[in-house]
């Protein structure tokens, strides 16, 4: 009987608390909580519009609340009502399951930054009170005249304004994140923007012509090493100019310099930005290495933390699995080993358990005997293109296809040799790096090599990426973004290869490096250059002429190792209908940024893995001799550095003029793929070209461009018609316009 009184007491006391638990889970539930997130919404609307004094937002509530909020905060109002509309973003971003990562430093940052500007207003305006003050409306407020009028009584008007200039540059560095070195480092940047010295004229041919060899290799290890210039590199005979062909009969064009080239300099390092690479601190280190333990634990699965190792964007944690104790057939506890697949499997759960927004398991790590969890770092490092090339890894290359790709997630630099691979295939989404990787690679490249030793021939369908690198010596006429054109650019790379096989068949040489050096002991001025071809975007070219595309890249990718031609795609649909079995097969090497779904990953790489990266540079780079593929943070070129380097190289060069060997092929028979316009709409773009002249004083093949909306080749063929007519000058001056002859103020 007691019992049952017991139960019956336990239910009475169980029912009497259930109000309360039920209020309190209804306060924390996520529909209260949507519901208040609304209300801060509207609330700060409500403010802001209280301030503007329109009629339908006057009335006794919303003037007393703006009244109060005005009379505490002032001017501050604003930002007030500002943050409390932000909160409730917030509050609903954490319920669409879109995390929000707050940081102590900003938040800090910025209430010193406001709190010391409302102090500073008061004390500048020098009111003793805050009536007057408030009465206005945009004052510091009630907070603003309790700090400055108490910290005035105590320590005078001019330190209590010098403390709050110190709270506010201590407010502005926290709240966006500032430290004293980016400080130093910009003051460096702007001495060393004032001291750079402008590039100089080349100096007269030397008359000696000892070999070359690695010569490019070793200007930028001088560089490197010394903060002076680097003496000039020596050089041999200028090649003579090539021979014009018979446009019946296309034939593979001589890629000997167009010009006498005389003692070059090359580009130093200096015109490429520094590294900035912050990365995770020993107590964020010691933080999650404790939430990976604990969280294994507790599925059963004892590891420790063996070795970190810190990158520009992961940092990886090499995990030692431990022993678990099981019962065996005859009773006795004995020890097992934990099984890798058991720590893979677990992946979602460490990323839950680390607040991570991806994380990848890479089991084992190649080389180690350690199980690697790459966990995304808050602050993405910057690898710099002058970073990796001031390793020392990157100066052991000896070789002149040497390419530095960026940081493996150990921070150490991954380097590779465009020359073994031979051909480099990348794939992944929009936006993931791409475009920068190839800018990254062809700068790469012009610092390390001179024009009349290897030229580029840039494809770029989207028509914005490649073309900063017009005007650059080692380019092969002009980038190319015309699709017509395109086709036929790849016929006559097809084209070169097969008249490099039979000059090489004819002095029995077997590769190109066989072949220059044969031919530099009797004719220096038929030495070859190599060509590497970057195509931006293959998926545009499969659509247009899917089967021609295919055949003529792997004809090309299968024969054209030993001619000194390499070819570097990018695609951002790695699918089976733009990357075919065939393409795959002749691109060994291969390179994937973040992809959007698993399937990707397996076209571009055959395993999966790319769906977890984080994007803006994070890429699985898969070498050609490797059967795993390496995380990498690529290497980052601005738009600054690519100019400062094709300035370089013109300011050395005023005179190099290439035309694109391959014009004579787009005036082919008609009907044919990539045949320009006829002889009729030729004749009516040649007088709008003349009307366009009649008001004007300079001309440029540019501005002929974007008014008569044709392309590139057509508007300088158009220019050089105008100068045989005589109504335009000569060229002054590389990328200048042309002065009219007869316009306006002539």
């Amino acid at each position: 009987m007691a019992r049952r009184t017991s139960r019956k007491q336990t239910l009475a006391r169980s029912q009497r608390k259930e109000p309360q638990t039920h209020w309190w889970s209804w306060m924390t539930s996520p529909l209260a909580q949507q519901t208040l997130a609304v209300l801060l919404i509207v609330l700060a609307l409500v403010t802001l519009l209280g301030l503007t004094n329109l009629p339908f937002t006057s009335g006794y509530l919303i003037d007393a609340w703006v009244g109060a909020v005005r009379f505490l905060f002032g001017w501050g109002i604003i930002p007030v009502a500002t943050a409390i509309g932000v909160t409730g973003i917030l509050i609903l971003l954490h319920h669409l399951d879109r995390p929000v990562t707050l940081r102590w430093r900003p938040i800090v940052g910025l209430e010193l930054l406001f709190f010391s500007l409302l102090g500073l207003t008061h004390l500048l305006i020098g009111q003793a009170d805050p009536w007057g003050l408030v009465e206005s409306g945009w004052g510091g407020g009630l907070i603003g005249w309790a700090m400055s009028h108490v910290l005035s009584l105590y320590v005078g008007a001019p330190i209590t304004g010098l403390l709050f200039l110190v709270a506010l540059v201590v407010g502005i560095a926290f709240g966006f994140d500032l430290t004293w070195q980016d400080g130093l480092g910009w003051i460096r940047r702007a001495r060393a923007g004032r001291q750079r010295p402008q590039a100089r004229p080349a100096p007269p041919p030397s008359p000696a012509v000892p070999s070359r060899q690695h010569a490019a290799r070793r200007t930028v290890r001088r560089t490197a090493e010394q903060p002076a210039p680097p003496p000039p590199p020596a050089t041999r005979p200028a090649p003579a100019r090539p021979v014009a062909t018979s446009p019946t009969k296309p034939e593979p064009i001589p890629l000997a310099a167009a010009v006498e080239l005389g003692e070059l300099q090359f580009p130093s390092l200096d015109l490429l930005a520094e590294a900035e690479e912050p990365g995770l601190s020993d107590a964020e280190v010691r933080e999650k290495s404790r939430i990976i333990r604990e969280t294994l634990s507790q599925f059963g699965l004892p590891v420790e933390v063996v070795e970190v190792r810190r990158g520009p964007t992961v940092t990886q944690f090499g995990i030692a699995p431990g022993f678990t104790e099981r019962a065996g057939p005859n009773g006795q506890r004995r020890r097992h080993k934990v099984r890798v697949s058991q720590i893979a499997s677990l992946a979602d759960d460490l990323a839950l358990a680390l607040a991570a927004p991806s994380l990848r398991v890479e089991a084992p790590v190649p080389g180690r005997s350690v199980v690697g969890i790459e966990v995304p770092n808050e602050e993405i490092g910057l690898v710099t293109l002058r970073a990796v090339m001031e390793s020392d890894v990157f100066k052991a290359m000896h070789t002149p296809l040497a390419i530095a790709l960026g940081e493996d997630v150990a921070g150490s630099p991954v380097v590779t040799d465009l020359g073994l691979m031979p051909h480099l295939l990348i794939a992944g989404t929009t936006g993931s790096g791409k475009s920068v990787c190839i800018k990254a690679m062809a700068t790469c490249l012009a610092l390390t090599n001179r024009p009349d030793e290897l030229r580029f021939v840039m494809i770029d369908p989207k028509m914005v990426e490649l073309v900063r690198f017009n005007g650059l010596p080692h380019l092969l006429g002009h980038t190319e973004v015309e699709l017509e054109r395109i086709t036929r650019v790849l016929r006559w790379v097809a084209q070169e290869m097969d008249g490099r096989y039979k000059k090489f068949a004819a002095i029995s040489a077997r590769n190109l490096d066989d072949y220059n050096n044969k031919v530099n002991r009797r004719s220096p001025e038929k030495r070859l250059p190599r060509i590497i071809v970057f195509i931006d975007e293959l998926a545009d070219l499969m659509m247009l002429a899917p089967e021609e595309t295919e055949r003529t890249i792997c004809r090309i990718a299968q024969m054209a190792r030993a001619t000194g031609i390499h070819l570097v795609v990018a695609t951002q649909r790695p699918s089976t209908d733009v990357v075919t079995g065939l393409i795959k097969a002749n691109f060994p090497a291969r390179i994937s940024f973040a992809t959007a779904s698993q399937i990707d990953s397996r076209v571009i790489l055959d395993m999966p893995g790319a769906e977890t990266l984080l994007g803006r540079g994070d890429m699985l780079y898969l070498a050609a001799d490797a059967g795993y593929p390496v995380r990498v943070q690529g290497c980052f070129v601005s738009e600054n550095e690519v100019e400062r380097i094709v300035s370089f190289w013109r300011a050395q060069t005023p005179q190099w003029s290439s035309e694109p060997p391959w014009e004579q092929m787009m005036h082919g028979p008609a009907g044919g793929e990539g045949t320009t316009s006829t002889g009729g709409e030729e004749d009516e773009l040649l007088q709008q070209a003349i009307q366009l002249l009649q008001k004007r004083q300079t001309v440029s093949a540019s501005y002929l461009q974007r008014r008569l909306r044709i392309g590139y080749p057509r508007a300088a063929r158009l220019m050089e018609e105008l100068e045989g007519m005589g109504l335009v000058g000569p060229p002054e001056a590389a990328g200048r316009p042309r002065r009219v002859i007869g316009g306006e103020g002539d």
